[in-house]
């Protein structure tokens, strides 16, 4: 007999096999002796009374051994017979590639970037120097942004696909099992560029292929219907089928479909700055405590607000984290947050940005809000005076508009400069920024102050574009063979969306 039940138990005792025994018998009525294995289904922590505990869904087995399921998929091997191209090595790519192959199909996954391994090299130069490789940085190159900035795999995307289908192909590929039950499950920074390689591997042992320094310049577009691409300006590359999985920051991308005459959208996006707190202040707020247990992780938070007509939220925190520049051009500033898998960093960052409208940037352009976007990026760069240092402010003397005399010691590598963020944010989100940060405050014992720093700009939320797509096919309205896919389409926010909008799209592929 199989029964689920939910235990709670303190965090000393979460890993302890014979307490959670006690508990499920205790809880189910029954002998300890009856229960023959149990399995951990979800795991949470429940901070909101003075005693934090843990929250374990837990199936058990009465009188009765589970039957092992194998979750580990066999990708067999593909031939050239039936050719997709992918364009993009981030989640969707990736996921895209590894369904095709599951469904016969050969995948081409062209990438504009280098492998992880050769990443490491600008990103180094990046955060030393402030030197940006337009074509290898924080988000171009083999993983996508997710690779070097977190991999943090929180989704609230049941409806799309299956979430645990995701997660498997993580862990089948070197992620730890917690991710399946951790109710806010995390890779780590360090741990996934190998997972990232695995994942190749797999797909180049089954038969697809992985191009590297590849960018795409154009398509090959026939009587509307896709023939294939062209890479480098040069090379050509023939298929009736392209998932475009190249993620929300390929501004180049956009421009060609616009200059194609391919339909695209102009699509609301967020603006903020990147807030960092020392990590104590954090945990003594959600745990109700000076000093942080052993047995706790580093404490999140997610914050909203509405002000007037505007949302105002907390996006990607970081516990234990790191803020990184994650410009993919020359002269501008963006910044983005991660964290190592131990989040063992002594600051704890997040963006928080402000809803921007359509009616926010007037005009019929569908490129206008990647122009205000860009614009945004621009001052802020030269607001810092290069090297990618970044415009900051205390969090008080933001609110009370003053200059910050100094700044707190922070985890921006190329540096922060003391600047009137004003100036470079629009009017309507420094005042929904300088309302919205009093009430978190209230919200959150401690996240009012002046010992935390607003550092910008956070501008790539998600995509300031939409491709459109078909509800049914997911195929472009105009070109037959060409699915949209991911964020870079305006359809996922984040890792593990991205990688089922790239199942999702690679099914359509075949069904069509």
């Amino acid at each position: 007999m199989q029964k689920e039940i939910e235990i709670t138990i303190a965090p000393e005792h979460v890993t302890n096999e014979q307490i959670i025994l006690q508990h499920l018998a205790k809880g189910l009525k029954v002998e300890i002796s009856t229960i023959k294995q149990h399995k951990v289904l979800k795991r949470s922590i429940d901070a909101r009374s003075r005693k934090v505990i843990y929250r374990l869904q837990v199936r058990a087995y009465i009188d009765e051994n589970p039957i092992i399921e194998g979750n580990t998929i066999n990708y067999q091997k593909v031939t050239s017979d039936k050719t997709v191209l992918i364009i993009g090595a981030g989640p969707a790519g990736l996921f895209s590639a590894l369904q095709c192959i599951e469904n016969g199909l050969k995948p081409i996954i062209v990438e504009r970037g280098k492998d992880v391994k050769q990443r490491r090299r600008d990103l180094a130069a990046i955060n030393k120097q402030g030197l940006v490789n337009t074509e290898s940085n924080y988000c171009y190159g083999e993983g996508g942004a997710g690779t070097y900035s977190d991999g943090k795999l929180y989704t609230r995307s049941n409806k799309r696909g299956d979430i645990n289908k995701v997660l498997q192909i993580f862990v089948q590929h070197g992620a730890d099992q917690d991710i399946l039950i951790d109710a806010r499950p995390h890779i780590g920074t360090n741990k996934l560029p190998q997972i990232i390689t695995a994942i190749r591997e797999t797909i180049q042992n089954a038969g697809g292929e992985v191009l590297f320094d590849s960018k795409l310049t154009d398509l090959i577009i026939e009587e509307g219907k896709i023939k294939g691409i062209v890479i480098n300006q040069e090379q050509e590359l023939l298929a009736n089928s392209v998932i475009l999985a190249t993620g929300h920051s390929a501004r180049d991308i956009y421009e060609l479909l616009h200059k194609k005459n391919i339909l695209i959208e102009a699509k609301p996006f967020a603006l903020g700055v990147r807030i960092e707190h020392p990590q104590q202040i954090i945990d003594s707020a959600q745990y109700h405590c000076d000093t942080r247990s052993d047995f706790l992780p580093p404490a999140y938070y997610s914050m909203v607000e509405q002000v007037k007509t505007r949302g105002v939220f907390s996006f990607c925190m970081c516990p234990g984290g790191i803020i990184a520049p994650c410009a993919t051009d020359l002269n501008e500033i963006v910044v983005n947050g991660w964290s190592p898998s131990k989040r063992n960093n002594p600051y704890a960052n997040s963006g928080t940005v402000v809803q921007v409208t359509l009616d926010d940037v007037q005009g019929y352009d569908p490129l206008r809000m990647l122009k205000f976007q860009s614009e945004i990026e621009h001052l802020a760069f030269d607001a810092g005076g290069g090297n990618l240092v970044a415009p900051a402010q205390r969090m008080i003397d933001f609110v009370q508009n003053k200059l910050s005399i100094d700044l707190p010691k922070n985890s921006y590598l190329p540096g922060v400069k003391s600047v009137m963020l004003d100036n470079i944010l629009p009017d309507f989100v420094s005042q929904s920024l300088r309302s919205a940060l009093p009430i978190f405050g209230k919200k959150m014992k401690g996240y009012y102050t002046n010992e935390a720093i607003l550092v910008g700009v956070e501008s790539r939320t998600s995509s300031p574009v939409r491709i459109p797509r078909d509800k049914e096919t997911l195929q472009h309205p105009q070109i037959t063979g060409l699915f949209p896919c991911a964020e870079g389409a305006g359809y996922a926010g984040g890792i593990v969306s991205a990688a089922i909008d790239g199942i999702n799209c690679a099914n359509a592929v075949l069904n069509n």
